[in-house]
């Protein structure tokens, strides 16, 4: 019998990319054949996120190009979009199931053979009788895998829909998380990144941290590099910071989510920390790590920024030690506190601002990679492109190209940095 053929699209945060390889393996284990989601397939399951307004809306365009794509498919929608906007999603032409947070990994269960009905069914439940903790990691490829350690958010920052879409703060096992981290270095994975919702807030309220599970990981594990993604500022910890620091498998990278560089925002927003509070963890990762690669998040336009804040906000982040700036526009979220507050700010000036934030991230990646040249670091290569280059990341994030080579492949290799192509990539120079 041949084999139905099924696809997938992820939105979103590594989180997501990892809990949509976890779905991918339950269709490999039922006999599907996984195709590219530009080729047609039987059954189409795309996993949403509903951060911004612009993420919705990237859900609805990839819904209908799904249809588009897979005439006929059973197109499956699941995950946060989902589960917050579970009407607006089933409305929409072509889908057949929306599947919510809870239910996204029991949709066998619920797709009852994945055959098209009259009407979409909808499986979303209360955010609130979220409590277990489903495992994941991805693996597409060798080189890099998202490993899942902790779900859900605590903090209900007043401009997001996290908590609503994902629950409270809840963590893996740290048994579980060993073992499937020995699990990925049995397939030939290089490194390995710690995901999740606020991953500063893993082992609470029990007796487990992040520190401890870092050092567990380093002690028991073959993975030959892990890299922590986003965490609070307020939950980096000098013993994290230090732990990277003496660690030859800890990638010298961290992204703090700042979100405004003015404190009176901040406040606005319902951060647990101040200006003062991230310029500490910055100077205390560059005492550490001199050559650290730090990023962070930005938001503009939140309800009440007057200029002044705003002008407060891009000179703090002009003098802050960091090289990677990722900048949102504000949008409204239902049901958040934010979206309730007054003197929203116009769209056209939230673009004006934006652009100005943009061009500043652009001065200070340049920066930082200006100040790398000449510097030799161990690259993770991945496989050629089109044009026959190969591409990798240093630890501290840097992408640098080089020639394709297939010995390079999945391997480490010692390369020097000499400059940036006119794309803004570094080009390596391998020396071994």
């Amino acid at each position: 019998m041949k084999s139905r053929k099924v696809s997938f699209y992820t939105l979103g945060c590594k989180l997501n990319f990892a809990e949509t390889s976890t779905i991918e393996r339950l269709f490999d284990e039922k006999g599907f054949q996984v195709v590219d989601f530009n080729s047609r397939a039987d059954v189409v399951v795309i996993n949403t996120c509903t951060v911004t307004a612009s993420a919705d809306k990237k859900c609805r365009n990839i819904i209908s190009k799904a249809v588009r794509t897979s005439p006929g498919a059973y197109i499956a929608v699941v995950g946060c979009y989902s589960q917050l906007k579970a009407a607006e999603v089933a409305g929409m032409p072509g889908v057949d199931i929306v599947l919510g947070s809870n239910e996204k990994f029991r949709i066998f269960e619920y797709a009852d053979g994945f055959i098209k009905g009259d009407k979409p069914a909808v499986y979303a439940c209360e955010i609130t009788s979220e409590q277990g903790f489903e495992s994941s990691y991805s693996f597409r490829g060798r080189t890099r895998s998202f490993l899942k350690i902790q779900d859900g958010c605590d903090y209900f920052c007043s401009y997001c829909s996290i908590p609503l879409a994902r629950g409270r703060s809840r963590s893996a096992a740290l048994e579980d998380i060993l073992q499937q981290a020995a699990d990925i270095a049995a397939c030939g994975v290089k490194e390995v990144v710690l995901t999740g919702v606020n991953i500063g807030d893993f082992g609470r309220p029990g007796p487990g941290s992040l520190f401890k599970l870092l050092r567990e990981l380093e002690k028991q594990t073959d993975i030959e590099r892990f890299r922590i993604s986003s965490i609070e500022p307020d939950l980096l910890s000098d013993e994290i910071i230090n732990l990277i620091a003496g660690s030859k498998r800890f990638a010298p990278h961290f992204h703090l989510p700042l979100q405004s560089g003015c404190d009176r925002i901040l406040e606005k927003m319902n951060r647990k920390y101040n200006r003062s509070l991230f310029t500490n963890r910055l100077h205390r990762i560059r005492e550490e790590i001199p050559d650290a690669g730090i990023g962070a998040d930005i938001i503009t336009g939140f309800p009440g920024e007057t200029e002044e804040d705003f002008e407060e906000s891009a000179e703090f982040i002009k003098n802050s030690d960091i090289a990677f700036l990722h900048v949102f526009s504000y949008s409204d979220r239902n049901n958040t506190r934010a979206s309730r507050l007054p003197d929203k700010v116009s769209p056209a000036e939230k673009g004006r601002r934006s652009r100005i934030l943009h061009r500043i991230a652009e001065i200070k990646l340049r920066g930082f990679h200006e100040s790398s040249v000449g510097q030799i670091h161990s690259v993770l290569f991945e496989a050629y492109n089109k044009k026959g280059r190969m591409y990798g990341f240093t630890g501290n994030y840097i992408k640098v190209e080089i020639p394709g080579n297939k010995n390079f492949i999945n391997r480490f290799v010692d390369a020097e940095l000499v400059g940036l192509g006119e794309d803004g990539v570094m080009k390596g120079v391998v020396r071994e």
